[in-house]
């Protein structure tokens, strides 16, 4: 998870863009840590490794920002593993911030975040690798201007990141057209004759990809493309504090953006907070072991829940929210996957709360007959 940056908005055709890209949103750091980085840098990147970490994990004392929140070593093994000729696979629960830390390690490392692929069943190599626009292949022929590049061969030839977003969503015969640009550094294109039938990567280019563990299983990698990445794992935030200060800041961000200018409540995100690991790991802050919900109860879901208990406070009541608004907002949230996460919601409700002080946790306890079903 990323920790909340105010000055991330930018203009586009009149508008306010809702998520401007990593160097977009922190384009004064990535230009401060240009101008100050003395250290070597990797053919074809932007940052030498150590201004690239710092980029992500933060340093005050140059005014750079903390942007996710885990075990720093994980970035300085995810950063050497994009400096050799390995892909970069970040695998983990869903909402752990895999794909905003490989935003980050783009951004870091080629200044540019938005060579990405989707990942899912639609998915069609024509958008990956390269396609054409028909109107000019009829009209000329195969060549550069009716060639359409997609992200895969434009990372190649420019020398960047690209991301590949839940790859193992794809069918196993599309995942595996990553294997050549892989191994050999090189997409051909047969349509085309010449030089510009073979497109070499340049200095720079590799490849971040994600994998959801929910997933594993439906679209297995190939025991050929695995080789041809290195595995991380990211995993949830251990630290219930540095878990609430994240929360916090991200729901803050996105009410200001949400025009609630009532800050969200600590005492209702400690509730908030507790609730979700609770939910998650099956045991009590008093040791009592419980149903664990099938939903993903991650932090990336804990902000969207407190943005909405915000929401719901600030438009209906023109206050902050609180525990009773934290129940509505919690049904959206168990019931996705499984109908029987509902009935575990409600039981947790009933027998996890009524020892616990504080008025909140009151208050969530006594709106438990807010929940539907």
């Amino acid at each position: 998870m990323s920790v909340a940056n105010p000055a991330n908005e930018a203009p586009q055709d009149g508008a306010t863009v809702q998520r401007p890209p990593a160097e977009v949103r922190y384009a004064d750091e990535l230009a401060r840590l240009r101008d100050t980085d003395t250290g070597e840098r990797p053919p074809g990147w932007a940052l030498s490794l150590t201004a690239a970490r710092r980029f992500i994990v933060g340093d005050p004392s140059a005014g750079v920002s903390r942007k996710f929140v885990g075990d720093p070593s994980l970035i300085d093994r995810a950063l050497v593993s994009l400096a050799t000729s390995r892909g970069l696979m970040l695998v983990g629960e869903p909402g752990t911030a895999k794909s905003l830390l490989s935003e980050l390690l783009a951004a870091a490392v080629s200044g540019d975040s938005t060579l990405t692929v989707q990942g899912g069943a639609a998915t069609t190599e024509d958008q990956i690798k390269y396609s054409w626009n028909y109107a000019l292949l009829v009209a000329e022929g195969p060549n550069q201007r009716s060639l359409v590049r997609a992200p895969l061969l434009r990372g190649m030839a420019e020398g960047k990141v690209v991301r590949f977003e839940e790859i193992t969503r794809c069918p196993l015969e599309v995942q595996d057209c990553m294997l050549s640009p892989l191994s050999d550094r090189v997409l051909a294109i047969p349509e085309l004759t010449g030089p510009d039938a073979m497109v070499f990567a340049r200095d720079g280019f590799n490849v971040i990809a994600t994998a959801n563990t929910r997933d594993r299983g439906v679209n297995e990698m190939s025991a050929a493309l695995k080789r041809r990445f290195n595995f991380e794992t990211v995993f949830p935030i251990a630290d219930f504090d540095t878990e609430l200060a994240l929360v916090e800041a991200e729901a803050g961000a996105l009410l200001r953006r949400s025009g609630v200018t009532a800050a969200p409540r600590r005492d209702v995100l400690e509730v908030l907070v507790t609730t979700f690991r609770e939910l998650r790991t099956g045991q009590s802050a008093r040791g009592d072991t419980m149903e664990r919900l099938s939903a993903v109860m991650s932090t990336a879901e804990a902000v969207s829940v407190a943005h909405a208990v915000g929401l719901r406070g600030w438009f209906l009541r023109r206050e902050a929210g609180t525990a009773e608004d934290l129940v509505s907002c919690l049904a959206g949230t168990a019931a996705k996957d499984n109908s029987d996460d509902l009935a575990k919601l409600r039981r947790y409700l009933e027998q996890q709360l009524t020892w616990r002080g504080g008025a909140q946790w009151k208050a969530l306890h006594a709106a438990r007959h807010q929940l539907p079903g």
